[in-house]
């Protein structure tokens, strides 16, 4: 099993010190996401279903009216949309006119609103799920949310601060180079392969599973 100081070396020859250190993630610590409002999560996560197969631009420029029409995302009010709501925003150019992620937004919607009921907050339920089985998470939010599954449930908990490590090309290509892990993070079995390679290198770094994960994708 390689030692992470020889993958951060190897980044570090590649980018610089300060090169590789301007890159770095910076996880939220947990209270932080325990105070943020439901709405700005299901914002956040809208936004990455929205913008999975289109440039992130395009998709940023029209966020005023896609918060305009889907009431700043209010879980409450989305969860609580219907069909003559699909059939207005079908009609609203303004926004990005794609049926079925417009009803997963409003299945999102009354699933963040359950999430919350059951813990207290939506950024609770991030807060306290621990990080040694940061791949449950992805699960667990792959099983609640529409559109929220594979790459995007890392993804969507980076935007947010969640600490987490992600399945980029970058990421899977220096884990099979330096771990020879075949394939990470393609079904459950190696998923927890790469959980595991993950939280040795915690240990062994103290680096949080965001740093970890760039700096991996940096090193080849």
């Amino acid at each position: 099993m390689t030692n992470f100081e020889t993958v951060h070396e190897a980044a570090v020859k590649r980018h610089g010190e300060q090169g590789l250190k301007v890159r770095l993630p910076e996880p939220v610590n947990p209270d932080t996401l325990r105070k943020a409002a439901d709405d700005r999560f299901l914002s956040q996560m809208s936004f990455r279903v929205f913008s999975t197969g289109l440039k992130h631009e395009m998709v940023r420029r029209k966020w005023p009216a896609f918060e305009e029409v889907f009431y700043e995302f209010d879980p409450g009010r989305v969860g609580y949309m219907n069909e003559e709501d699909l059939d207005r925003l079908l009609g609203d150019s303004r926004i990005i006119r794609h049926g079925g992620k417009i009803k997963a937004t409003f299945y999102n919607g009354a699933a963040m609103q359950e999430i919350s009921s059951e813990f207290g907050s939506f950024g609770t339920y991030l807060a306290d799920w621990p990080g040694e089985n940061i791949v449950g998470l992805w699960e667990d939010l792959g099983k609640r949310f529409k559109h929220v599954g594979g790459n995007s449930a890392p993804y969507f908990l980076r935007m947010v601060g969640k600490d987490t490590f992600t399945m980029s090309n970058d990421v899977v290509r220096g884990l099979k180079h330096w771990c020879g892990l075949e394939d990470a993070g393609k079904n459950k079995t190696n998923r927890k392969l790469m959980q595991a390679q993950f939280n040795d290198w915690t240990e062994q770094s103290g680096r949080p599973f965001a740093e970890l994960s760039m700096i991996l994708a940096l090193s080849t």
